[in-house]
């Protein structure tokens, strides 16, 4: 299955705080049960996922920010940036569907050596709402 690395559930800012990059913000709406109607993971997408409700995630991310102005075409703009630092990436032929690329994310957020030994799955400590660990497919 897809692990997270450590990095990706640490946070430069406290729970709720208006300072946190959009691709963070994904991921903790991504991990929570709350929001599977909004957005959730592909089954065996490998880092892939779905915006099943773009408007509503729109709204969520203009919450979190204090822009009440925020929508999808923004939203989607903001994304569009993270294409070209390949951070992650538009699924060709799905709509409202992306990829994650963990391995440049890693090497942007934290540029040491990942250790042979990294766990298979992380949690967040301290973060007991981020739980890092979406559903595997199963065998």
């Amino acid at each position: 299955g897809l692990a997270f690395p450590p990095w990706a559930c640490r946070s430069h800012s406290s729970p709720g705080s208006r300072q946190i990059q959009l691709w963070h913000f994904i991921l903790e709406l991504l991990q929570k049960e709350e929001f599977r109607h909004v957005i959730a993971w592909q089954q065996g997408g490998h880092g892939e996922f779905v915006i099943k409700d773009p408007d509503e995630v729109a709204r969520l991310w203009g919450r979190r920010k204090c822009k009440p102005q925020m929508n999808y075409d923004k939203l989607s703009r903001a994304l569009r940036y993270y294409y070209n630092k390949r951070i992650l990436h538009k699924t060709k032929g799905k709509r409202f569907t992306y990829k994650f690329n963990f391995s440049q994310l890693l090497f942007l957020w934290d540029p040491l050596p990942v250790p042979p030994t990294m766990p298979t799955q992380v949690g967040c400590p301290g973060y007991p709402h981020l739980a890092l660990n979406p559903p595997t497919t199963p065998p």
